[in-house]
């Protein structure tokens, strides 16, 4: 009896269901698989005669204006999109029956407030998309009904200042856009319900400064965007609490120089975007105290000119530098880019870069370089650059490194062209009289300073030479000496036949006779005279 009721009521369900299961016009159904998708319709209202078992209803790029009770009719679903549509609001309640939905995406319709009540019943909704919309104010526990919810997209709105409670109770939340709003000021305690947070984006708002403690909480942040926040200063409060964060993006903002000391407190960065800022310079270890950087992006900044040597000291572990965009930079000094063991990835691009010396990178290491969009000036000096090209690939179709300077060859690749007309030819003889003309100066400095050297020590390499040469010196002056003083003491200006050259011939040649007539004898071996004795002559005087 049981089993003819039952054959009769699928009998009489049958074409009901299949009365009522309707696929419109544009819309894919798929009974298999519970999806339904409408892309680029006309629909004006949810349809009411789709199949109630279905789990994903997509509608996007209607003209959709309300969510009526029809929505009740699909209480198996688990994603909703109704995204680009025309929706003003959302009654409060009319999800009370999607037990089961994960996801609901809202996104860049006309939606102007939200309630606590709008999104009851969607205790196990963990993504919630309301990007683009019209909102202004986020009320208190606007989301305490959303205990589950991990993801939230606010981005896009008219929101001007956060409510102190506007998340409490989103406890399981990971990812906050808060971006592309009116937010002036972030109430200090706002954030502190959010203890597994780890991404926030608050980019493109008019904070202005953001109060001291105001991430205090949020131990587990990994990244933070407060790019384009018109920021001019930030404070070492203004990190407080961000010890364990990875990725960083305060570009875009109006930074008169680099926040070293601010930054040097996240010891555990590894991704730092700090362009579009109004510094003039990157001085040696800006970004002293991130050990663990790896990444960097300095792009547009419009006051930028000049990299000083040790820039990127402190940060051993990069592997990756963008470094483009910025019209003014014409300087990279040399030790740039030094003691950097990992570096692999170094962009240069649409900078006012005019040359690059070899020096500068690791270039064996290097697996991509991009120096294209720069003024540069294609000589004898970039010939090293040109054949590295040549034997590497470290430049892509989208990177190639193009000539602007000299005028010939403006337009044409760096690796196409060949030393000839990179005018090395031109300077190789004079290279080689430079060279010669080096070697010529070297030696002679170095002969005259020999000189002058051995000049000024010449007592002291008397006495390296050892005192038997000292000894002989002075005894051959001393005989010179003596010789020199017997051929005046012994002469006798009394003695009228005394011949003097006699004397000194018998003395200086005993041997041999002398010509002339016969000399007097000499006087004995005792004999003792004195100059100052002898009567001096009247004649002579």
């Amino acid at each position: 009896m049981k089993q003819v009721i039952l054959c009769v009521l699928v009998a009489l369900v049958a074409p009901l269901v299949s009365a009522v299961s309707f696929c419109p016009n544009r819309c894919v159904c798929d009974d298999v698989k519970l999806h339904v998708t409408c892309g680029e319709g006309e629909l004006d209202v949810l349809p009411i005669a789709l199949n109630p078992a279905i789990q994903r209803l997509v509608i996007k790029f209607n003209r959709i204006k309300a969510i009526d009770s029809s929505i009740q009719f699909y209480n198996e679903l688990t994603m909703l999109d109704l995204s680009y549509n025309h929706l003003l609001g959302v009654p409060e309640k009319i999800f009370m029956y999607q037990k089961r939905l994960l996801q609901l995406h809202l996104n860049n319709n006309k939606i102007g407030t939200i309630s606590n009540k709008t999104f009851h019943g969607l205790e196990e909704l963990r993504v919630l998309n309301l990007r683009g919309n019209f909102i202004n104010e986020l009320n208190a526990g606007v989301f305490k009904s959303l205990i589950k919810l991990e993801e939230l997209n606010l981005g896009q709105n008219c929101i001007e200042m956060l409510h102190p409670e506007a998340f409490s109770g989103l406890t399981s939340l990971r990812i906050l856009h808060l971006d592309d709003n009116a937010i002036n000021m972030i109430p200090t305690p706002s954030f502190r319900p959010l203890l597994m947070l780890a991404e926030l984006f608050l980019g493109t708002n008019n904070l202005n400064q953001i109060q001291p403690g105001a991430f205090e909480g949020l131990s587990e942040l990994r990244r933070l965007d407060v790019r384009g926040s018109m920021l001019v200063n930030v404070t070492f409060e203004t990190f407080r609490g961000l010890e364990n964060i990875r990725s960083l993006d305060i570009s875009d903002n109006h930074l008169l120089k680099v926040p070293t000391v601010q930054l040097s407190g996240l010891k555990r960065l590894e991704e730092l975007k700090i362009g579009q800022n109004d510094f003039e310079v990157i001085p040696e270890g800006a970004f002293y105290g991130l050990f663990n950087l790896r990444k960097i992006d300095i792009s547009g900044a419009l006051n930028l000119r000049r990299l000083q040597a040790g820039a990127f000291s402190a940060n051993t572990n990069l592997d990756t530098i963008v470094i483009a965009s910025n019209k003014q930079l014409a300087e990279i000094e040399e030790g740039a880019f030094s003691g950097l063991p990992h570096i692999e990835n170094v962009i240069l691009r649409d900078n006012a870069i005019r040359t690059v010396r070899e020096e500068l990178l690791p270039w064996k290491q290097l697996r991509n370089f991009d120096l294209s969009e720069n003024p540069l000036v294609c000589n004898c000096h970039l010939q090293w650059l040109r054949n590295l090209l040549r034997q590497r690939s470290i430049e892509t179709e989208q990177s190639q490194i193009i000539c602007e300077y000299p005028e010939r060859l403006n337009g044409e690749a760096l690796r196409e062209i060949s030393p000839e007309l990179l005018g090395c030819h031109q300077t190789h003889q004079s290279r080689e009289r430079a060279v010669v003309g080096a070697v010529l100066v070297a030696s002679a400095a170095s002969v005259t300073t020999f000189v002058l050297v051995a000049y000024r020590l010449r007592h002291r390499l008397i006495d390296i030479l050892g005192p038997n040469w000292h000894n002989k010196r002075n005894t051959l002056k001393e005989e010179k000496d003596l010789e020199f003083g017997k051929s005046f003491e012994e002469v006798e200006y009394h003695q009228p036949n005394f011949n003097i050259y006699s004397y000194h011939c018998q003395q200086a040649f005993a041997q041999y006779p002398c010509s002339g007539p016969t000399p007097p004898p000499l006087p004995p071996a005792n004999y003792q005279h004195h100059i100052y004795e002898t009567p001096i002559p009247v004649s002579d005087l």
